[in-house]
């Protein structure tokens, strides 16, 4: 009788003692969807992490909401790509989240990482049997803008990143959250099994495609490509999604015309006019969305293998498209 009177307290005082445990997990802010993914299949059960960067957005230039500003000044985790992929990003999280431990995904010793790619075009490759994590190679195009140094941002495009960076996602709750350790690591191993039939499943889905020839809006998709042995043509931006200059466009629509390319890829975060403009004239006939970040996809822990399943299907309707007579 003294318990249900005690509960029955507790209730009228407004004591969540169901959701304690939610309450005193970290606090977690992620950049973007597909690493909140991630972070949200780690710690699916305990809580859920905060993300700052809507998919239908360009991480590359965002201001965050008042709302995300007060997610960060109360984190204690954070987990964000880079400032290659933002480069906004590092003031607020120094300025706003000084107390938070932050780990940058692009900075770990595990990951794979890559080097930007120079120039509009980019050289076929046939060593599918080879690392698929050899550096990039150093030609630069000489009718491109300017020089484009330093690491690739877009590394989540490996699923093999991915594995890794479940293990750190792992460690860091359970550093910060030890009541919680089991969970963490049970929900690390279910996420480990879930992406290598993801891989598998891709790889062979690619496979299938044959060879197939592709413009691509941004520089964003090298990971995957050299991850599948698949390559893209050439990209209308730069990795950075920079407004691409005269020669670069114009270098793209000789690539066009040489390779007798009729597939381009536009991308939701950013205006189709410009693809549009670009290959008026040229025998493109299929414009097809592909996404680095799974716009149309609902945020949390399925985003993730969703958004690479959502890639290979662009990549099958670019391929019947340009089957067609």
């Amino acid at each position: 009788m003294f318990q249900k009177i005690l509960f029955g307290a507790l209730c009228i005082i407004g004591f969540p003692m169901s959701t304690y445990s939610a309450q005193s997990s970290p606090l977690v802010v992620v950049d973007i969807a597909p690493l909140h993914s991630l972070v949200s299949q780690v710690m699916h059960g305990v809580g859920k992490p905060d993300l700052l960067i809507p998919a239908e957005a360009s991480p590359h230039q965002y201001s965050l909401l008042p709302s995300q500003m007060k997610a960060l000044s109360n984190s204690t985790l954070v987990f964000w790509m880079s400032d290659g992929l933002t480069p906004w990003l590092e003031k607020a999280l120094d300025n706003v989240a000084s107390s938070a431990q932050k780990i940058e995904m692009l900075e770990l010793a595990t990951t794979m990482t890559l080097e930007f790619r120079e120039g509009a075009t980019f050289e076929s490759h046939d060593d599918h049997g080879e690392d698929h994590h050899e550096e990039a190679s150093d030609e630069k195009s000489h009718n491109d803008e300017h020089d484009h140094h330093g690491k690739d941002p877009h590394a989540w495009l490996d699923p093999l990143n991915a594995n890794v960076w479940i293990d750190i996602i792992r460690d860091a709750l359970t550093t910060q959250d030890p009541a919680n350790a089991d969970t963490y690591k049970k929900n690390a191993e279910q996420a480990i099994a879930v992406m290598d039939d993801l891989m598998k499943t891709t790889q062979q889905s690619i496979s299938d495609l044959g060879k197939l020839d592709f413009i691509v809006f941004h520089d964003a998709y090298q990971y995957f490509e050299k991850r599948f042995g698949i390559s893209a043509a050439g990209a209308i931006s730069l990795g950075d999604a920079e407004d691409p200059s005269p020669a670069r466009v114009e270098e793209i629509r000789d690539t066009v015309k040489k390779l007798g390319i009729r597939c381009v890829f536009t991308e939701p975060q950013y205006n189709p006019g410009l693809v549009n403009s670009v290959f008026e004239g040229t025998n493109i006939s299929s414009v097809t969305v592909m996404d680095p970040l799974g716009a149309s996809i609902t945020e949390g822990k399925n985003h993730y293998a969703a958004l690479i399943r959502e890639m290979v299907n662009s990549l099958m309707k670019c391929k019947q498209s340009v089957s067609q007579p």
